[in-house]
């Protein structure tokens, strides 16, 4: 097709699905102001930024930043909580939304499946600092799980100012966030497989459970397996918001991240170029993970996303 074809077909095309690209209009400009347009900023990462001198005018340095990153005392330890606590909440956090989605779909009260659906909701819209607060409040030496503890024989203690627990906290308390929020898609995908499924595998004598196993998880399976790859794409990707909400210096040995490092390296301490060089390791990391993802599951499952 040649170049002159290609434009008259996209005219025609803008012409007649015109409201379709009015509408992805604000899309594209928010990943183009916020997203990529900044982008040319990245070039700090070889530069010994100093506001006064503007990103061009300050002076290259080359990869020392990313050398010192790679030789600093917190390098091994910045990289295994962040793969501890982003593999443990793959784990246990990528299965919780799909079984409840399961759960829901499975019932046939809808007053009480919209009760279901609204409680697990509403978590996501509580603001993360309140979330924090309350965990806090309830993990703390008199906080509601320590009276739990307490009644079944065992010792009261601040449990956010012992390294061992913060995985464990961190991890639940974002299950518990998110798992209602991440079910909306699975039940999206279930709405779309043929009820004549069932119905057959009704008359076969196939019971619910079966059912499940051989018609809803494979029908959800591409859906599964495309959030998976996001999820692995995003790896190393562990939110500095929660992180420094509820962390401490008693507890940095497992609790201390790429990103909250980040945070402190560039926002506190004004190492601009470090922090950032720290950043972009980060992503291109994130980045091998995705591409990765993508390739295993095209050769076993066939599906994905390019």
């Amino acid at each position: 097709m040649n170049s002159s074809n290609y434009v008259s077909r996209l005219l025609k095309d803008l012409v007649k699905n015109k409201w379709v690209y009015l509408m992805v209009l604000p899309v594209i400009a928010f990943y183009a102001i916020f997203c990529y347009k900044p982008m040319y900023g990245a070039i700090i990462v070889f530069k010994d930024f100093t506001p006064s001198l503007g990103i061009f005018g300050s002076p290259w340095v080359g990869f020392k930043h990313f050398e010192e990153f790679f030789s600093s005392m917190y390098f091994w330890r910045l990289m295994k909580n962040t793969v501890t606590i982003s593999l443990t909440s793959l784990i246990f956090g990528f299965p919780a939304p799909i079984i409840l989605a399961i759960l829901i779909n499975e019932v046939r009260n809808k007053h009480y499946m919209k009760f279901v659906q609204t409680a697990s909701y509403l978590p996501h819209f509580i603001s993360l600092v309140v979330i924090c607060g309350m965990i806090k409040e309830f993990t703390m030496d008199t906080g509601l799980v320590n009276d739990i503890v307490a009644f079944f024989g065992g010792t009261r203690l601040n449990m956010l100012n012992k390294s061992s627990y913060f995985v464990p906290i961190y991890v639940i308390s974002n299950i518990w966030q998110e798992i209602g929020w991440g079910s909306i898609i699975y039940l999206a995908s279930m709405s779309g497989i043929n009820n004549e499924l069932y119905e057959a595998a009704n008359i076969d004598g196939a019971n619910r459970l079966k059912q499940i196993i051989h018609i809803t998880i494979p029908g959800i399976m591409p859906t599964i397996i495309t959030l998976l790859i996001l999820r692995v794409g995003n790896i190393l990707n562990v939110g500095f918001e929660k992180i420094i909400l509820l962390y401490n210096a008693s507890t940095y040995e497992t609790a201390d991240v790429i990103s909250s490092y980040v945070y402190r390296k560039g926002l506190q301490e004004f190492s601009w170029s470090f922090s950032t060089a720290v950043g972009v390791f980060n992503s291109v990391i994130n980045f091998i993970f995705l591409i990765a993802a993508n390739y295993f599951s095209k050769k076993t499952q066939n599906t994905f996303l390019w």
